[in-house]
């Protein structure tokens, strides 16, 4: 068991988290959904972007906010992805490749907002990291 812990961290010592946390859950309608986190559990909206189905809220927790992404469906029991912000998604990715952890494609990109890349524990479950591009400097 203890071989276990050392090696898982070796492998996440080259990713450098940047304190932030991203809890990405599924829901079928923004609007029922951002009326009942607003209203029930009192977070703001940060912005919603229809265009590609995806809004965040703030919570008063600092640096953890509440991503919705709108889908057809969610399955019975629901299921929210911890995202986690890195400095550098590349050296992060880098850091996963090494471990042989599996992933869902490659880094995705939303432009001037973030880069992303979804990856999975040994049971499957998905998690994911994020780097902040809102306020990089254009090249």
């Amino acid at each position: 068991m203890a071989s276990s812990a050392t090696s898982g961290t070796a492998a996440t010592s080259a990713i450098a988290y940047d304190g932030g946390l991203a809890c990405a859950i599924n829901v079928t309608s923004f609007d029922r959904s951002i009326d009942w986190y607003t209203g029930v559990l009192g977070m703001k909206l940060l912005y919603r972007m229809d265009e590609i189905a995806w809004c965040e809220l703030e919570t008063s927790v600092a640096r953890v906010t509440v991503g919705l992404s709108q889908v057809e469906a969610v399955p019975a029991g629901g299921g929210a992805t911890l995202t986690f912000g890195v400095t550098d998604i590349e050296a992060a990715k880098a850091a996963l490749d090494a471990a042989g952890v599996r992933q869902d494609g490659p880094i995705a990109d939303v432009p001037g907002m973030v880069r992303y890349l979804t990856f999975f524990d040994p049971d499957g479950n998905a998690l994911m990291f994020y780097q902040d591009m809102s306020s990089a400097d254009p090249a």
